[in-house]
């Protein structure tokens, strides 16, 4: 049975869904299309930590589907803007993955991420699939995936 991993960037599938469609993301579904697929060995989902009800009923959702999550500081700048990214974690978590499967998934419309997925198909003759909503998905991330997954009605809440 191929093993799998996945890996989650959930702020950006949270904004990307919400700003092509106005929904969320399902992830259940997910999960089962990903256990029919294979073998779950790894889920990680990345996300920020806020003092706030409805973030923590959805974390504790994501983990009785089967993550693990991983939180960051939220931070908020005095210019406004926000910060809470997982780019690095979810990359060193990859690379220390990669190895023992046989298939890595990453849910993410960040274009840093292709130099990563072509680093691991090298190193570790690992097969990658995105998941991505398609005209907010980084064309280098598409192009450099074996398998990219548009999230569309069939993915959404």
């Amino acid at each position: 049975m191929k093993k799998i991993a996945v890996f989650v960037d959930v702020q950006n599938i949270y904004y990307t869904t919400r700003q092509a469609y106005g929904r969320q993301f399902d992830y259940r579904k997910l999960w089962d299309r990903l256990n029919a697929a294979g073998q779950v060995v790894t889920a990680i989902a990345y996300a920020t930590h806020r003092s706030d009800e409805k973030q923590y009923r959805f974390q504790n959702a994501l983990r009785s589907i089967g993550f693990d999550v991983k939180l960051k500081p939220y931070i908020r700048r005095s210019d406004g803007s926000a910060k809470g990214d997982w780019d690095v974690g979810i990359t060193i978590d990859v690379m220390e993955t990669a190895r023992d499967v046989d298939t890595v998934v990453l849910l993410s419309g960040d274009g840093d991420f292709d130099l990563l997925l072509e680093k691991i198909r090298a190193d570790y003759d690992v097969s990658t699939e995105v998941y991505g909503v398609p005209e907010l998905t980084a064309n280098s991330l598409i192009k450099s995936t074996d398998v990219f997954h548009r999230i569309e009605d069939d993915l959404l809440l």
